[in-house]
Parts: structure tokens; sequence; C-alpha cells
């Protein structure tokens, strides 16, 4: 079982070219199941022969996860992940038999994105002003994410041959290694400009080659990296929304909602946040029709009597 997960996992990077996240998650997913089936059946994982594994048993460790209130959304990802690997080891003759074959998906708990105020938005891009690097750097940040609504990977990877400020765009590289250009706004040109005309002072000990292509760099001088940024937008939002999430994420359902608003094509914000399919973007659609709801109920005279 450990070697075909080990192969899997490798079928995802080499030939699907899945995102690191997308791997990480399906092999921690996958590895608490092997530990599941280790207990399950008083083997070794190392031992666990897959075609000792039926659907029944698949069944238990899922209900042994509702028991311990695991949210519909995570067991929902283990359970594609089960499904995508059984399929892999089908295919690829590992097993007699596909045991996730038919294996129903739960429901997720549909929720609606969160989403900060444009007023919320203004007062975070004032407490980004400053007269040092380290400020310009925040300041620039910020503003692409809101100009641009990319994702946090997204703006990691970033690469200052990526910006192309006389055509205000950037060249992004999205989920499966798809490249997509993205239209900056005005106020990200121009915190980006003010970025870059300080960044060589950002550079440290650990700035080694993939840091000096970088766009945006963490303390230590090396590239930026996922956690730093998700501080540095949490710490912002903390002083000036009282959203209830405060991540990158809200940055990029905020661009998308506003656009919305402001009557943009759902089918054009589709391009501009790299979704694959309209359905991933129409949840947005949801969110203004909320948004309507509630000036209605607030404004309309008669709306709750």
């Amino acid at each position: 079982m450990k070697s075909a997960i080990d192969k899997y996992l490798k079928y995802l990077r080499i030939e699907r070219n899945a995102s690191k996240h997308t791997i990480t998650s399906y092999k921690n997913d996958l590895n608490q199941f092997l530990e599941f089936l280790s207990q399950h059946f008083g083997l070794e994982s190392s031992e666990t022969d897959i075609n000792s594994i039926e659907r029944l048993t698949i069944r238990l460790w899922l209900g042994e996860l509702t028991e311990q209130d695991y949210a519909k959304s995570s067991i929902a990802r283990k359970v594609a992940a089960l499904r995508s690997f059984f399929k892999y080891a089908f295919k690829r003759g590992l097993i007699e038999r596909n045991p996730a074959h038919l294996l129903i998906v739960p429901k997720k708990n549909k929720s609606l994105p969160v989403t900060a105020t444009p007023e919320d938005l203004d007062r975070m891009m004032e407490q980004a002003e400053g007269d040092n690097p380290r400020s310009a750097q925040d300041r620039a940040i910020l503003e692409l994410f809101y100009s641009t609504g990319i994702r946090l990977s997204e703006m990691v990877g970033l690469n200052t041959g990526d910006v192309n400020i006389e055509l205000k765009q950037i060249k992004v590289l999205g989920k499966g290694s798809k490249q997509r250009i993205v239209p900056v706004g005005k106020s990200a040109l121009e915190a980006l400009m003010n970025h870059l005309r300080s960044r060589t002072e950002l550079f440290g000990d650990r700035s080694d080659a993939d840091a000096r292509k970088a766009l945006f760099l963490a303390s230590g001088g090396q590239r930026i990296y996922d956690r730093a940024v998700q501080r540095l937008v949490k710490d912002y939002l903390m002083k000036t929304s009282e959203v209830t999430q405060k991540s990158p994420h809200v940055l990029r359902h905020s661009f998308a909602t506003h656009l919305l608003d402001k009557g943009a094509d759902i089918r054009v914000i589709k391009e501009l946040l790299g979704h694959a399919n309209l359905a991933a973007t129409q949840v947005y659609t949801h969110t203004s029709v909320e948004r309507l709801k509630n000036v209605y109920e607030l404004a309309h005279p008669r709306a709750n009597q």
C-alpha cells in the first residue's frame, strides 16, 4: 500500500503536474487512511495489502471521521483523494478491483465568500504607507492582491520579470502551471514601482539566485513564503476590518465581488481569477445577491413589516 501511494504521488507531480498544495493534501489524506488501516488490520503500514481493502473498510474510516466532527468539506476532499488514488491503482494494474468506485462524496456545507468593504480596504492601504523598503513591499503586496485577485501561491511565485509596467499587467503562473495575463490597476502599479525602486535593499544573507529574481522578499532576504504573506494580510486586516476571516483569500473574494457589484461580466471575472469553469465563479453572484438583500432590508420602509 505504501509503495502504491508513493507511485501515485509521483504520478501527480510528474504526469498530472498537480500543484504542491494538492499533492501535500492528498499525501496527508492517504497517510491518514493508511494509519487507520494499520489500526484496523493490526499491521504495519508497509505490510498493508492494497488488495485487502474493501468499500466497507473505507466507509468505516469515513464514519470515524464523521464521529470526530471533521468538516464535510474535509471529508469530501479525503473521499476525492481516495477515489483518485484507487482509480490510478486500478488503471495501473496495482489492484484487481476498485473499492472506491461509486463512493459518494458528501455534500459540502455551502458558505458564501467572506469579503471586506471598499472602505475597509482603503483604510488597509493607508495603514501600509511608509517611507522604508519593507512598508513599500507591504503596500505593493496588498494593492496587488486587491487589484488582480490572484491566489496566494501565485503572489509568492511572482518574479520581477513577470511585471510589465508599460502594458500595466502581470504574468501569473496558476493552477496546473497554466499561465495567464492579468491587468493591474493604477494604484497597484504605483505601489509596485515604488517597491521595485527599493527592492534590492531587502536582500540579505539568505538571498540566493531564486531570491534575486523574486518580486517579493521575506525578512531573511529569501523569496517570500506563504506564511509570511498570510501573517502580513492578517495583521493589516486586523487593524482595519471586522471581517470574520483575515486571509489573502478575503482580498481575492473582495476583488471578484466588487467587480461583480459594479457590473463586470462574470465570464471576464472567471478569466481574471483563473478558474477552470464558470461554476467556481458563480458563487460570487450569491454574495452580490445577499448584499442587495441586506441593503433592501435596511433601506426599504416596509421590508420588515
